[in-house]
């Protein structure tokens, strides 16, 4: 199994929300996780449609919303991700059953994967690995860095949790070896991509180099 990529909207002077989903999907990526904090419902439910609709041009392709459980059976979306203030898990979990659709959640804390994995999360979002501009500063957790993800790794094995964890906030293509070295099974990342010189470009080479490192951890 190859080291899993996420893309998460975002927007820039130039780039819209749906330009950004246009930009990771060109560039190869194949989980895009939509965005938009700040919108309401229905600018979500309404990009949600664009979004799915581009995602269908391509094969294989996941689209999540964040935060809006309510809308994934509405728009056909494959999930939702629910950060540390959002509808908790196991709420979630009880109008989205496990098997059929899929569940993300924030973790800054061995605690709160604890928390996500009693819920019935499929994957842990975890972080922010370093300081991000594309979250609100007074709502930035604390930066774990590759301690931290290893301290968190670490607890999650010794106490038998299994759950793929994906490392967020400020990650580049560049850590990828050593987040997957420290147990990491992906990266959820935006920022790098829109601020490239080329998107599309940067997008195709973090998934090359994401298809050059292998998980199979004994």
């Amino acid at each position: 199994m190859n080291f899993q990529v996420q893309f998460i909207t975002h927007f820039t002077e130039t780039v819209s929300y749906l330009d950004s989903v246009r930009i990771a999907l060109e560039g190869g990526c194949r989980w895009i996780q939509l965005r938009m904090k700040h919108a309401s419902s229905m600018e979500v439910r309404a990009a949600a449609a664009e979004a799915l609709r581009l995602c269908r041009s391509y094969e294989g392709i996941t689209l999540i919303i964040d935060d809006h459980a309510e809308l994934v059976r509405e728009t056909g979306a494959a999930g939702v991700h629910l950060g540390l203030t959002d509808m908790p898990v196991a709420q979630a979990r009880e109008v989205l059953p496990r098997g059929r659709f899929i569940i993300g959640g924030t973790a800054n804390t061995l605690e709160d994967v604890r928390l996500h994995a009693s819920g019935g999360a499929d994957y842990i979002g975890c972080g922010p690995f370093r300081f991000t501009t594309t979250k609100d500063r007074d709502k930035l957790a604390p930066v774990l860095g590759l301690e931290g993800y290893r301290a968190v790794i670490g607890g999650m094995r010794r106490e038998g949790i299994t759950l793929p964890v994906v490392g967020i906030g400020g990650v580049t293509a560049e850590d990828m070896p050593a987040l997957a070295e420290a147990g990491l099974s992906g990266i959820a990342l935006s920022g790098s991509i829109l601020r490239a010189e080329d998107p599309v470009a940067e997008m195709r080479r973090v998934m090359e180099r994401a298809a050059s490192i292998s998980l199979d951890r004994k």
